[in-house]
């Protein structure tokens, strides 16, 4: 199932709701299970019993477990019938260019990027001579981003004044579903709640500085909406993980391309280093890391204001922004 958290006018502003990606566009899960429920006739209460099941907002939907998704199975099969509004005539399908979509969770408990790809460890190896520490084979390191900075896919990416090599950084990643500590390598794909593209912008001439303190990255990392996430979170039954193509390309010209296979530390063994007498839950992000040739730094080449970024993982879609221009 591909999910995604959309946008919508009401009443009372805009709203966010979580939907299902089909053939016939985006289904309101909340409102179609409501749907179905009130034609029942099982309940005089659909909407209140539809939040239960199926809330309308995605943490809460992956802290459902097993019981969320069979309501979503069941309430996208009731739409298929033919059904198109719910009770109080509420609209229960969208057209994909109606909505405007926002991360799959746009506001993460918490954001760990780690770096788990060998090809762009050694790609860094051949450019600075630098020999990759034996440490980064025994653990996967990760820094911890600011979960109030995530966009979403078409969103502008604003240009730091104090950075003049802005990058991008090819990567996919999961969103925790089932609340763990302690979680073996064996039951962490249990705790995998569904992947999405992640650009992981970076300020290339800042990180240096602050990595030869023993802290950090910050400033090189931690920027208004530099955590983008999107198009759509994939269920982990729709994916294989281990083998995806993944793509980078700006103004339409392919810059990186690489594979999942590449991927020194799977995200079982990420969630088992992790989760080590700290725990995970529902909603937390995980970053894979760049891809090796994923981001400018390797190529040493770079974007520029006004360009368009695209990223593509095979099975999640493409993940689209425009860099802002430079202001000051």
């Amino acid at each position: 199932m591909k999910l995604v958290t959309f946008e919508i006018a009401s009443p009372v502003g805009r709203v966010e709701r979580i939907g299902a990606l089909t053939d016939a566009g985006i289904v309101d899960l909340n409102l179609a299970c409501a749907a179905q429920l009130a034609a029942s006739g099982d309940t005089g209460r659909p909407f209140e019993i539809a939040d239960a099941l199926l809330p309308p907002e995605m943490i809460g939907f992956l802290a459902g477990g097993a019981l969320s998704r069979r309501a979503a199975d069941e309430a996208l099969d009731f739409v298929a019938e033919g059904t198109r509004t719910g009770p109080d005539g509420a609209q229960l399908l969208y057209a994909e260019d109606a909505v405007r979509l926002l991360a799959p969770v746009p506001r993460p408990n918490s954001i760990r990027d780690t770096l788990s790809f060998e090809g762009h460890m050694i790609n860094f190896e051949r450019r600075t001579g630098k020999k990759t520490p034996p440490r980064w084979y025994e653990a996967p390191i990760y820094y911890k981003g600011n979960p109030m900075s995530v966009i979403g896919p078409e969103e502008e990416v604003p240009w730091p004044d104090y950075t003049e090599k802005l990058d991008y950084e090819l990567e996919f990643g999961i969103y925790i579903g089932k609340e763990g500590v302690n979680i073996s390598e064996e039951e962490a794909p249990a705790h995998i709640g569904g992947y999405t593209i992640f650009n992981d912008i970076s300020a290339r001439d800042v990180i240096p500085g602050e990595v030869q303190m023993f802290l950090g990255p910050a400033k090189g990392k931690d920027m208004d909406r530099g955590n983008i996430m999107g198009p759509c979170l994939v269920t982990p039954d729709e994916l294989d993980a281990g083998n995806l193509e993944m793509m980078a390309r700006i103004n339409g010209e392919e810059w990186s391309r690489s594979n999942s296979t590449d991927m020194y530390h799977s995200f079982a063994r990420i969630i088992a280093y992790i989760s080590r007498h700290e725990t995970l839950y529902p909603g937390d992000f995980i970053g894979s890391g760049t891809v090796a040739n994923g981001c400018g730094d390797e190529m040493e080449r770079w974007i520029k204001p006004g360009d368009v970024v695209e990223l593509e993982v095979e099975g999640i879609g493409i993940l689209r922004n425009r860099i802002a221009e430079k202001k000051g």
